[in-house]
């Protein structure tokens, strides 16, 4: 009893192993180096992503890619990095987070050299399969790590310059494929992931301390129906626009999503060494705080999906040009991130969470607006908006999250908030993907082609090829109308955010202190965040594979 009172007070002051520290005197002295490591880590995963988005259509010609082998190109990626999330984080918890994270860092750079040298379709597949497994491993050891080398005084500002990294990344993906597929061969999207890669490694031997949790008892059960339940989830999103719940694929993988992730709730609050510290869903400022993540990134996912369209199918922007018109955003971001950070002790986290969710609710209401012949000043001060109120709303919604979760489960709860993120922006791009084709369809005029009632690109394609001017105009049209319903979805969905964050995140630092101490006493389990846009990423680039495609076919 003595031994094990001893180990819950180092833990609780910072001492133990994977401890957070605390204090001035316990801070780590290379810890801003470290978050350098960590941004470096997170960066490589998104640019990947956005680049290989410009890339397909390279892509598709010199490996004479069909259009489903480009969207198993995309898709594969998604699939297997959101089932084995909650499973690496994990791993991580139990055999170190720095080392599974400098495993995932290599498997992922080892990965882009198989998909450089591609020669075909299948050997490309199997790059991006053998990345997923490598980005799993990354992304929930790098919010883990951040946890334990800051003190909460610290950490808000961490976790600010970590997040405007991703956002940079975000915007700065496309732009740099665009430059580099203009000089090089479509492989150079991948090279680049490999120096980045290597100098990661190289720092995290060099600085970064190692961290785990106590030992457990593995959860096999847990993690062979939290890989099948996450997997069959996103097959299930991916699907549903496609053909609807009426076909039977997708009905068998719902079946088999329900199945598998109902059996695992049940396994982890019965099981002696539960997996996920389900249990930790009872402190209502992790709950309020994942749920206010959900709906942002359900939101914002659907924003990439019916924004890029319209800049691209409407506007008649490239892909690089798209990338740019996101920069407002990220500028916006990047200043406000830190002006969150500064705030954050003065507001709280639960007033500067729901201040900033609002924001992005009003730029959402803004980007309604927009028509055919609006103005770059609309579109910009949209941007603004939005990235603002991302650089207040998301560092403070993690800072209240990560309070919550008990050091010895910062992996898997890290793991768990990637997961539930992922969920989010793959159902946001269901959700508002199918209230803007709906919608489409329904203001197109009833005598048009049918082929032309679906989408914009299909009614694009249809009206070039007809040469019909009025089918375009009225697709135009039926599109912008499409497009505000959508974006007014995402900001009712965005302030249903806002208002979780004001009724649940009360008492922060109090609440999560007891939160941590009660599942510590108890000998309980329990656990955090991703970049905000990587989950948004994934979803995305996987949506406009049939557009692409379509449009290079």
């Amino acid at each position: 009893m003595k031994q094990r009172t001893d180990q819950q007070v180092a833990r609780r002051t910072g001492q133990g192993e994977g401890g957070r520290e605390s204090g001035r005197e316990g801070r780590h002295p290379r810890r801003w180096l470290i978050l350098i490591v960590l941004c470096l880590s997170t960066l490589v995963l998104v640019i990947d992503n956005m680049v290989l988005t410009v890339a397909i259509p390279t892509i598709a010609e010199d490996l004479g890619a069909s259009s489903q082998d480009l969207q198993w190109i995309l898709d594969s990626y998604m699939l297997v990095f959101a089932g084995l999330l909650l499973t690496a984080g994990s791993l991580s918890d139990r055999y170190g987070r720095r080392r599974t994270m400098i495993v995932g860092l290599a498997l992922f750079g080892a990965a882009s050299l198989v998909a450089m040298e591609a020669t075909s379709p299948e050997a490309l597949i199997l790059g991006r399969v053998l990345m997923g497994v490598g980005g799993a491993l990354i992304m929930p050891s790098t919010l883990s790590i951040l946890i334990t080398v800051f003190d909460e005084d610290e950490r808000p500002k961490a976790i600010a310059a970590w997040s405007a990294v991703a956002m940079v990344g975000l915007v700065g993906g496309p732009v740099l494929g665009g430059a580099l597929l203009a000089h090089f061969w479509w492989g150079v999207v991948f090279l680049i992931n490999i120096p980045i890669a290597v100098l990661a490694i190289a720092a995290a031997l060099v600085l970064m301390p190692e961290s785990k949790g106590p030992w457990r008892k593995a959860d096999p059960l847990g993690m062979v129906l939290s890989m099948v339940g996450m997997t069959a989830l996103i097959w299930t999103i991916v699907e549903l626009p496609k053909g609807g719940l009426g076909e039977p694929g997708t009905q068998v993988s719902l079946a088999v999503t329900l199945l598998s992730l109902v059996g695992f709730a049940v396994w982890e609050t019965r099981t002696a060494s539960p997996m996920v510290p389900v249990s930790l869903f009872r402190n209502r400022v992790f709950t309020g705080a994942s749920f206010s993540l959900v709906l942002l990134t359900l939101a914002n996912g659907g924003l990439m999906l019916v924004l890029t369209q319209y800049l691209q199918f409407v506007l008649g922007y490239s892909a690089t040009e798209t990338g740019l018109a996101f920069t407002p955003a990220a500028v916006a971001t990047l200043v406000f991130n830190g002006v969150g950070a500064s705030l954050l002790p003065r507001t709280g986290n639960r007033v500067m969470a729901a201040t900033g969710l609002l924001v992005i609710a009003a730029g959402f209401a803004l980007l309604s607006t927009l028509s055919t012949d609006t103005g770059w000043g609309v579109l910009a001060g949209a941007m603004c908006l939005m990235g603002a109120g991302s650089g207040l709303a998301m560092p403070a919604a993690m800072a209240a999250m990560m309070g919550a979760i008990p050091d010895e489960h910062a992996g898997v709860g890290s793991a768990l908030n990637d997961t539930v993120q992922q969920a989010g922006a793959a159902l946001g791009v269901a959700v508002l993907g199918a209230v803007l084709s709906t919608t489409f369809t329904a203001n197109m005029p009833t005598d048009a082609p049918a082929a032309a009632r679906h989408s914009i690109g299909d009614a694009l394609a249809t009206a070039t090829t007809t040469g019909d001017t009025s089918l375009l105009a009225a697709a135009y049209d039926a599109f912008t109308a499409a497009m505000s319903a959508s974006f007014l979805t995402g900001a009712a969905g965005v302030v249903g955010a806002a208002v979780l964050a004001m009724l649940l995140m009360r008492g922060g630092k109090t609440a999560a202190a007891a939160g941590t101490a009660k599942e510590t006493d108890a000998g309980a389990d329990a656990g955090t965040a991703t970049a905000p846009g990587a989950a948004a990423t994934e979803v995305r680039t996987s949506s406009e594979a049939e557009r692409l495609v379509g449009a290079h076919h």
